[in-house]
């Protein structure tokens, strides 16, 4: 089918020009009178229209990236190709030269001139176009490809531009929806109150009287987008083979962003990622999510519902409706995190205009055009590796690089280790609380850059949405930590999940060898209950489960002691006290030289313990009743007994020694 589209395209600008018969859309009625219908529209305006909708692409059936067709598709038409790589390579080059130039005049170990540069390159795919901007947001997420510098730049990068003609955007509804303007709105603002470089947003009003905001994609966006990408996966091909220096496999960067380009063209997939994160997020009660009115939408238009809220950046706005500013961004952290590491389904343009605060105190998510899954694995790998980086096994963390795709499994990781030791110590050594991450990526990124490292896809759009989010939390809050307000949701995960791997990397979490760090327990448990959504009785069984299974033997044994410990010391010292009650010639000289000391071997006292049930009742929600009602349980458990006999057996061991001792004379 698509060859024999494929062989139409020789006569396809005159198709357009004449007919209008252009890939229908998905949902949309095929219309023979083109746009004269559009009412306000004049015969000249329609026809117009009718031709700067005309997309070559379009016409080719292509609606999803296929750098083989793509390729097919130039191939017989040469003359396209020419006139955009004229527009293009030209002003590439010169900057280019420029760049050469100053490198081999040694212009850029300049700081001031090398940043230069780089702000001419950002301006640069700019002015090129929607393709070029949105490669240089992928790379601003890829320090192993892009020098420190280049990246800041990158990283700035705005695709804000101006608005197209209102009559392009009304034709364009109409041609889409396959019915006049005014048959599916019954008001519609001509003039776009926001631009983007996918499309611009209208504002209009259902015939039900909804309120509405209706996003319409540029005319002839694919054509242009489509070129471009044939273009820098070229220019990458040629990189990747001539330049030795370039690791990463720049082709396999372009697929990828053609992929999710070609995704957010589509508003019908837009509509479909709403709609699930709406789901996802359905019992959370202060976030939100605008409605899609699907007779309304279509793969070019998409209409939504109208959101009245400020964006978390404008302070004094937020203020205005009674919220705190603090409060909405800590709600925008937990619900990222919970995407991350307990859906695996994120929003990947988390920047300020399209998150809301509004007048209910929600926090309302926009724009779902660029959305992320990340696997239960790589959830899972994130999460130990967080574990390592907190226990500085530096050995480890380079292994969980591996595990998660960052480095290929032939890498040397030799070498690796101590640069991690370098980046994370001094942050290590502040706490997890108190580390920059901003600071900590920089480190990073130099790391990325010198070594063999290769940037999933995945985590750039990761590490993408949570550098944004962290520079919208600093902008309410300067001393913002994101890795702080993240640790707390870690340790829930690490507490609460099942999975066998994150069992292992708790154990790892709280041993020292044969020594259990109570403390790192109190922490974590601390930490899992300023989370809101901490789920206690998961909790308490994950903890019992814990306790009573193979994994757990030691700790058994070492409460089994600690208790026995305790109990016997208990035990002497209100004998002492008896002994000294009574009158002075029934006084027992040997039991009171004795002094009731606890094991100096032991790992534990009961002091801990104590300490870590207070946490526990100071945790939301808890009651009691939540530890009586596994009673039943302890009993059951066969280790349990084994505890209770064996703590029996301590008992009567150690008041066996004492009295021996007391016995021969010993005061020890």
């Amino acid at each position: 089918m698509f060859e024999r589209q494929l062989q139409a395209l020789n006569q396809c600008d005159v198709v357009q020009s004449q007919t209008g018969q252009h890939g229908e859309p998905r949902g949309s009625t095929n219309r023979s009178d083109g746009f004269g219908r559009l009412e306000g529209t004049t015969n000249a305006v329609a026809a117009v229209a009718q031709h700067e909708l005309g997309d070559f692409i379009e016409a080719a059936g292509l609606l999803e990236y296929d750098p083989a067709a793509i390729t097919r598709i130039y191939a017989g038409h040469p003359q396209r190709l020419l006139r955009r790589l004229w527009q293009t390579l030209v002003p590439i080059g010169l900057l280019l030269i420029g760049i050469g130039v100053d490198k081999l005049l040694g212009l850029l170990s300049n700081q001031e001139r090398a940043r230069t540069r780089a702000k001419e390159f950002s301006n640069l795919l700019v002015d090129l176009g929607p393709a070029f901007i949105k490669a240089g947001q992928a790379l601003s997420t890829r320090p192993d490809i892009v020098p420190p510098v280049l990246l800041e730049e990158l990283a700035q990068l705005q695709d804000q531009l101006p608005g197209f003609d209102s009559d392009l955007a009304m034709a364009c509804i109409e041609d889409d929806l396959g019915a006049p303007v005014d048959s599916i709105y019954a008001e519609l603002d001509r003039e776009p109150i926001s631009a983007a470089s996918l499309g611009q947003v209208h504002q209009g009003y259902l015939k039900s009287g909804q309120k509405v905001a209706v996003k319409v994609q540029r005319p002839g966006l694919r054509e242009q987008i489509t070129l471009d990408l044939y273009i820098v996966r070229n220019i990458a091909s040629w990189l990747n083979t001539n330049i030795g220096l370039i690791r990463s496999d720049l082709v396999a960067l372009i697929d990828e962003l053609g992929s999710r380009v070609f995704e957010e063209m589509d508003y019908l997939n837009e509509a479909a990622n709403a709609n699930k994160f709406r789901e996802l997020h359905k019992e959370n009660p202060r976030i939100a999510v605008p409605e899609i009115f699907s007779d309304a939408t279509s793969r070019r238009v998409l209409t939504m519902e109208w959101i009245d809220g400020v964006k978390l950046t404008n302070l004094e706005a937020v203020r205005d409706l009674g919220i705190d500013p603090n409060d909405m961004v800590e709600v925008g952290v937990s619900c990222s995190l919970q995407q991350l590491l307990e859906h695996g389904f994120f929003h990947a343009d988390p920047h300020p205009g399209n998150l809301l605060a509004m007048a209910d105190g929600r926090l309302c998510y926009l724009d779902f055009g660029m959305m992320s899954e990340v696997s239960r694995e790589s959830r899972t790998g994130l999460i130990q590796a967080v574990v390592h980086l907190v226990n500085r096994n530096f050995e480890k963390l380079s292994k969980d690089f591996v595990t998660l795709g960052f480095l290929a499994e032939d890498v040397n990781l030799e070498p690796i280790v101590p640069a991690f030791e370098s980046v994370f110590s001094q942050a290590i050594e502040m706490g997890v609380n108190r580390m920059d991450f901003k600071s900590v990526t920089d480190d990073m990124s130099g790391v990325m850059y010198k070594f063999p490292f290769r940037v999933p896809p995945y985590y750039a759009l990761i590490l993408r949405s949570l550098v944004t989010l962290e520079g919208i939390a600093l902008s309410v809050d300067s001393e913002f930590k994101i890795l702080g307000a993240a640790y707390p949701y870690f340790a829930r995960r690490l507490m609460e999940d099942p999975d066998p791997q994150l069992r292992q990397s708790l154990k790892e979490m709280l041993f020292e060898g044969d020594a259990f760090r109570w403390t790192r327990l109190e922490g974590l448990v601390e930490s899992a209950g300023s989370q809101s959504q901490l789920d206690l009785e998961s909790l308490l069984d994950q903890v019992l489960d814990f306790l009573f299974s193979a994994n757990g033997g030691m700790l058994r044994n070492q409460l089994v002691e600690a208790v026995a410990d305790r109990i016997d010391a208990i035990g002497w010292t209100a004998l002492q006290r008896i002994g000294r009650s009574l009158p002075r010639p029934f006084q027992p000289p040997l039991l009171l030289d004795i002094a009731p000391s606890l094991n100096e071997d032991s790992y534990l006292d009961l002091e801990p313990i104590r300490q870590l049930i207070t946490v526990l009742q100071q945790l939301p929600g808890f009651n009691p009743d939540l530890v009586f009602s596994r009673l039943p349980r302890l009993i059951r458990e066969r280790d349990a007994r084994q505890m209770g006999v064996a703590l029996a057996q301590g008992l009567a061991e150690r008041g066996v020694v004492r009295l021996v001792k007391a016995a021969a004379g010993s005061p020890n």
